[in-house]
């Protein structure tokens, strides 16, 4: 195949951030009296948007009250910036080297175009980025609408794009319309799990997801 975009996550996939996500859902949660889960249990819904992933994690909870859990999750997300420091190291570089080989570069994530944006400039990415879709503005992955928007922006066909993520909602996303879709080890879910979306490849580094780009 020859690819003519790559599309990327990006909490636990560009940015070390899981951490901090599940931190700030941890504190919004205690703030408001709301149970505190377990950590894996906040670290299994990042991907989804914010209302989707507060819905799964607090079933029975209505819709105002989950505006406000999402709410106190934001004040604690955005009391910290991301930094350069974050992202993950060399995946810079692979984004800068897709440039130069005229690949398009997009971005397709379950945060907030508030917080994408907020992260694309503290990072430095922002200019890295052709396409951006976030979950706000279209539909929560695993539904594949930010892809086949993406796609059409590029004007390309699903068969000539990856999707590039660390969760099951990345894979199953591209999955649902027959994009090829590479995991990431190093954010949030199994390989067992990543598994069940049949990806081109699971990858350890960002030098040999670097190493199978530079094949597509």
């Amino acid at each position: 195949m020859s690819i003519k975009a790559a599309i990327f996550d990006w909490d636990g996939t560009v940015v070390d951030s899981v951490e901090h996500i599940t931190n700030s859902l941890h504190q919004a949660a205690a703030e408001l009296g709301f149970p505190t889960l377990e950590k894996a249990a906040y670290r299994d819904i990042i991907g989804l948007g914010m209302m989707d992933a507060l819905r799964r994690l607090y079933p029975g909870v209505q819709d105002p009250d989950i505006e406000t859990i999402r709410q106190a999750y934001s004040r604690h997300f955005f009391a910290r910036e991301t930094t350069a420091q974050q992202i993950f190291t060399g995946m810079s570089e692979l984004i800068s080297a897709l440039r130069e080989r005229g690949i398009g570069r997009a971005v397709a994530t379950g945060k907030s175009r508030r917080g994408l944006d907020a992260a694309l400039r503290s990072s430095g990415l922002q200019a890295h980025f052709d396409v951006t879709r976030c979950a706000d503005e279209t539909r929560s992955k695993p539904d594949p609408l930010m892809l086949e928007e993406i796609l059409a922006h590029f004007d390309i066909d699903v068969r000539d794009a990856v999707m590039i993520g660390d969760t099951t909602y990345d894979l199953e996303m591209a999955e649902r319309i027959g994009m090829p879709s590479i995991g990431v080890r190093w954010g949030v879910h199994d390989d067992d799990a990543l598994a069940q979306h049949s990806p081109l490849a699971l990858v350890s580094t960002v030098d040999e997801l670097q190493q199978i780009l530079a094949r597509l």
